[in-house]
């Protein structure tokens, strides 16, 4: 095949458009969030229905009603301060917010009514370049450790666990460590493997590990060139060679010129093979300290027992005189647009001109969005992209421009909130089109407004998505963990300054959204 350069276009601008949408309201929406009790301890028993019961039944109905999580106190340790304990009452959940003494490491604790037992570690990870060295690591840090000397831990816990989940994702700027449980006994052996992978890792003495899981050279023949293999360096460049995938970073690198998302902490195939034994185990070093650490456990578990198992593993670590240096750095908004190209191989025998991807992106905040702002932002989005219906979803399809629809709108998981809209599929003179047909689509839209009834049913919509927290066959706990885990390793001082668990929270907000639309 012969590649093709295909144009890819990218914009980023500086005011966030889709925030100056208004809502015009033809009539008013209830002013008061619909109320949802959460029923704890046994049912109430009618005198009549009591005496027809044998008193083993109502000995059954006591202990029913004194034994859920939410019951027992906060849990404590010399080795910990207890900094704050909250409910949660959307989602009957009790957190003890602690910092450990000795270590700095931070830990909630949630009690829930729920034996899908959930334990994560989360460090931030920001990265200067691209060598991939945090995702490296996360494959590294499961290859074998002090306690677990199995070159494959992960591997035979797979095959022999009872976990309900298992794994651990790299993100532009953390990485995280989650295991899931419904087997008490499986799930504390879980824990113990994975803190012990991630604190003490063989990885950091053995580079033949870097070698296998990042990358190292292969000679197939004697007469044939050396090429460069490893785990990583071998699942990238298979995500490289998505056109979607380039354009998708190309976006978030465009967008975020000055901070860590900049650059790939996936790695780039091109500029893995110039990671370093040294520069792996300083990475290690600097980040994968306890004080870097975010740690959650949820379920119906033993408190006390958690604070225990943590001990002894963080209690060999001091806390360093200055934190590490890993907050993510606030990317300041554009004061005009930016036009970013990005070539890409594409196949000839294709044969057609309509091979570009076009995308228009916006950069929607500096500081941090007040709940009730995230809430609006939520169903703004589904006004706009959320049904094959809404206005903006709907002319970008109809054009006829392209084949298929790219960006997903909204997406909140990193430090800022951005908006992305586009079109792939493109023909080489459509491309300018598509950025035109953006624009004034969210321009009408802003004149227009939105119909009352769509309004009340994108609400309506992203509501009952909130209080039914159907996560499938995902455990929930894994749900609320990721869930807080931005507003925890982004906001300045931590869970000591403000709570994490305020992302679960949308009664308030919610009750507010629903006043000013009211008016």
């Amino acid at each position: 095949c012969v590649a093709m350069g295909r144009a890819t276009t990218l914009r980023s601008w500086a005011a966030a458009a889709i925030g100056v949408l208004s809502c015009r309201v033809a009539a008013g929406l209830p002013a008061s969030p619909m109320g949802r009790s959460a029923v704890r301890g046994a049912a109430h028993l009618t005198p009549s229905r009591a005496r027809s019961l044998s008193s083993k039944l109502r000995m059954v109905a006591e202990a029913t009603a004194t034994s859920s999580a939410l019951d027992a106190p906060p849990a404590e340790h010399p080795a910990f301060d207890l900094v704050r304990v909250e409910t949660v009452d959307e989602y009957t959940l009790k957190c003890a917010t602690y910092r450990h003494r000795k270590s700095g490491a931070e830990i909630i604790s949630a009690a829930a009514d729920d034996d899908n037992k959930v334990f994560g570690i989360v460090f931030r990870t920001p990265v200067t370049d691209s060598t991939g060295v945090p995702h490296i690591l996360e494959h590294s840090v499961l290859c074998g450790s002090d306690k677990y000397t199995s070159k494959e831990p992960f591997a035979e816990l797979l095959k022999g666990s009872l976990q309900t989940f298992l794994n651990a994702f790299t993100y532009p700027d953390r990485t995280c460590y989650p295991v899931a449980s419904q087997n008490t006994k499986d799930f504390y052996n879980l824990v113990n493997v994975y803190l012990d992978a991630v604190l003490n890792p063989r990885a950091k003495r053995d580079p033949t590990v870097l070698e296998q899981e990042g990358w190292h050279y292969e000679l197939d023949d004697a007469a044939a060139p050396l090429t460069y293999k490893g785990v990583v360096f071998n699942e990238m460049k298979g995500v490289y060679s998505s056109p979607e995938s380039r354009m998708y970073r190309a976006a978030q690198q465009a967008t975020f010129p000055d901070n860590t998302y900049s650059v790939d902490s996936g790695g780039d195939p091109a500029v893995i093979p110039s990671l370093s034994f040294e520069q792996f185990k300083g990475y290690h070093d600097a980040y994968y300290h306890p004080a870097n650490s975010r740690i959650f456990f949820y379920g119906d578990d033993d408190l006390t027992y958690r604070l225990q198992l943590l001990d002894e593993y963080l209690s060999a670590f001091d806390a360093p005189d200055t934190p590490p240096a890993s907050a993510i750095v606030t990317q300041k908004l554009y004061t005009k647009p930016m036009k970013v190209v990005e070539p890409f191989p594409a196949s000839a025998e294709e044969g057609s001109d309509a091979q570009h991807m076009v995308t228009v992106n916006w950069l929607l905040n500096e500081e941090p969005l007040p709940e009730v702002e995230e809430l609006a932002l939520n169903i703004l989005d589904h006004l706009l992209m959320g049904t094959t219906t809404a206005p903006l979803y709907k002319a970008m399809l109809d054009s006829g421009l392209g084949a298929a629809i790219m960006g997903g709108g909204l997406s909140d998981e990193l430090k800022q909130a951005t908006f992305s809209v586009g079109l792939k599929g493109v023909a080489k003179d459509d491309v300018p089109k598509v950025e035109v047909l953006a624009l004034e689509t969210l321009r009408a839209t802003a004149e227009s407004g939105f119909d009352a009834d769509a309004i009340e049913a994108s609400l309506n919509t992203v509501e009952f998505t909130m209080r039914e927290m159907n996560t499938g066959g995902f455990p929930k706990g894994l749900a609320f963990m990721l869930s807080i885990m931005p507003r925890w390793i982004y906001r300045e001082g931590g869970a000591s300054v403000s709570s994490p668990a305020d992302a679960l929270r949308f009664e308030a907000p919610l009750a507010e959204l629903k006043e000013r639309l009211a008016k």
